[in-house]
């Protein structure tokens, strides 16, 4: 039976923003832009070894001869020559009277070299860029993004990804077609079934604007808040940036005039990923992150949990927010579903918000108070674009979202499972501790690295090779991350692999079942296959996860082994995927 599910609500901003225009201009590229190659100043320097003896040597007479040398090299190239400091080296600052070329530096070089023995080389005083900063006039107003205290080191990210070729869906109340979004909205559909509930006069269609969702009060424009933090235009000169610059979102519209329905929700989630929804065109655009900041109470459903078993078998990563009632996040669903990545939510001092909710199910955290983002100024129905920042886990969970596709745009081939362990692992620690009660997760996103995890980190494919059905004779597993294509070939097959993990690292083995009624199982041995540490034992469908971390000064084996419990099998109904990670 469906039930209304919300948007948690954004808690409202009290304090007023102060909107700053400010940006600095740059290259719009993956890469960060080069350094300009012509300077206007130059740096001397001399064979004096002691810095301190080249000091006393530089005498106002020295320095004044040595800006006379250059200034009659440089004058052939326009140019008078001012002396400007010295260096901390030992070295002379000179500036020119215009910028030099390369070859004019090589030039003044070779020429006072020659002209006195002293005189090792002359280098070009180069002019430095910042780490890629976008133009957008309200970049500043982002702290989320750049802060050190509260924020997700997302410029140091950018110079490694802006997220080209990912898709990220987000499952909302849709979207309007604002200036500064607009050219990053790509396919999306109305999975609204119910006439009232939908407020746009019809139902399911493929229209996924945003009509309003007013009901006691005024409409939300949640969803375009949400693209907005995930992927607003870039560097256009205007309003905000987004995460994932270069991603492109797709919209799927399920909540409409007071909620929506889990139905139409679970139907939105298989058809973002690329599955197959009766009656509904095929999505031309599958998303591989799926973005969901909704919720209501009590457990995960069936309904929910098989759209979301069904969306990871496309190799679907689900981000969802953690939830805004101050409590233990076990009982907000969908944030208590299997397989997902839950996120809670920080203040700009790094501390838990007063809202986010909690537990041991909350994965990660990220910025969710005063989050500027795109929004329309429309009371009810739509208005004008504007940009309002907005409080809640709903903000939080997008910037995982974003990291997420920066992720995948530098390394496709990982897994949700992979994607969720290395957003965890390079986390960076609290500022202020959120408590052991309250706890959101293994820290804040750090967008730098877990792009750099990202990209150190391609899986080595290996097909599982028989006989390996007992613990004396495993297939032995050397690749540090490893996607394993494995087969049950009958009810009594099980499957063993031995990895040796060094000192001080962890593995991880995720267990993803490719057909939703297989119910394989997965377990973890010491190297004799006579003490079980861990185990996973999910329902049909459903990932199963299991971790060592080596504590000791030495390598130590492991087994890991996969065993039949229900299902499909053979070369057909029985494939797996068995990835495992050392981090």
């Amino acid at each position: 039976m469906s039930y209304r599910v919300l948007p948690f609500p954004p808690v409202r901003w009290m304090t007023a923003v102060l909107l700053a225009a400010a940006g600095v201009s740059a290259q719009a590229s993956e890469a960060a832009p080069s350094a300009p190659k012509m300077t206007d100043q130059f740096i001397v320097h001399y064979r004096t070894t002691s810095f301190s003896a080249a000091a006393a040597a530089r005498s106002p007479e020295r320095r004044e001869r040595d800006r006379q040398r250059a200034e009659r090299v440089v004058s052939r190239f326009g140019a008078t020559v001012a002396f400007r400091r010295d260096g901390h080296d030992g070295s002379s600052v000179f500036r020119a009277s215009r910028a030099l070329t390369p070859e004019q530096i090589r030039t003044l070089s070779s020429e006072m070299a020659a002209a006195d023995a002293e005189v090792l080389s002359v280098e070009p005083d180069l002019v430095m860029l910042p780490q890629w900063v976008p133009s957008d006039s309200q970049f500043a107003s982002q702290w989320h993004y750049y802060e050190a205290v509260g924020g997700i080191n997302l410029p140091a990210a950018w110079d490694r990804s802006l997220g080209a070729g990912v898709r990220v869906a987000v499952i909302d109340t849709g979207y309007r077609p604002h200036a500064d979004l607009a050219a990053n909205i790509v396919g999306g559909y109305d999975f609204i079934a119910d006439t009232a509930t939908a407020n746009d006069g019809n139902g399911r269609d493929a229209d996924a604007r945003d009509p309003g969702d007013w009901c006691s009060s005024s409409s939300s424009w949640h969803g375009t808040h949400v693209a907005g933090t995930i992927a607003a235009v870039t560097n256009n000169g205007l309003g905000v940036a987004g995460v994932a610059p270069s991603a492109q979102v797709v919209p799927v519209r399920v909540l409409g005039t007071c909620g929506g329905y889990t139905s139409d929700i679970a139907a939105g989630v298989v058809w973002a990923s690329g599955g197959t929804v009766s009656g509904i065109p095929a999505n031309a655009y599958p998303a591989r992150v799926l973005n969901l900041s909704l919720g209501g109470s009590g457990a995960c459903g069936t309904t929910m949990q098989n759209a979301i078993n069904s969306a990871r078998s496309r190799s679907a990563m689900l981000v969802i927010s953690a939830g805004n009632s101050n409590t233990n996040a076990s009982n907000a669903s969908p944030a208590n579903c299997a397989g997902v990545i839950t996120v809670g939510a920080t203040t700009r001092t790094g501390a838990r918000t007063s809202f986010s909710n909690y537990g041991s199910i909350v994965d990660v955290a990220a910025p969710g108070e005063g989050i500027l983002s795109t929004l329309n100024a429309g009371s009810t129905v739509p208005g004008a674009d504007s940009y309002v920042p907005k409080s809640g886990t709903s903000m939080a969970a997008p910037h995982v979202a974003g990291v997420a596709a920066l992720m995948l745009a530098k390394n496709a081939a990982l897994t949700p499972d992979q994607v969720e362990s290395m957003l965890k692992s390079s986390a960076r620690a609290f500022p202020v501790s959120p408590g052991t009660t309250t706890t959101i997760g293994t820290g804040i996103v750090d967008a730098k690295k877990a792009v750099d995890t990202a990209m150190g980190s391609q899986p080595t494919a290996i097909t599982e090779v028989e006989s390996n059905n007992t613990a004396t004779t495993p297939s032995v597993i050397a690749a540090t991350h490893a996607r394993i294509a494995g087969t049950v070939a009958s009810t009594s097959d099980t499957d063993y692999f031995r990895v040796s993990v060094p000192a001080g690292r962890t593995l991880s083995a995720t267990l993803n079942h490719t057909v939703s009624t297989q119910n394989y199982q997965l377990y973890l041995y010491n190297a004799a296959g006579t003490s079980a540490l861990a185990s996973s034992t999910r329902a049909a469908g459903q990932p199963e996860t299991v971790t060592v971390r080596n504590g000791t000064t030495a390598a130590v084996n492991y087994l890991v082994r996969v065993v039949y419990a229900s299902g499909g099998t053979g070369s057909t109904s029985g494939r797996y995927v068995l990835n495992l990670l050392q981090q």
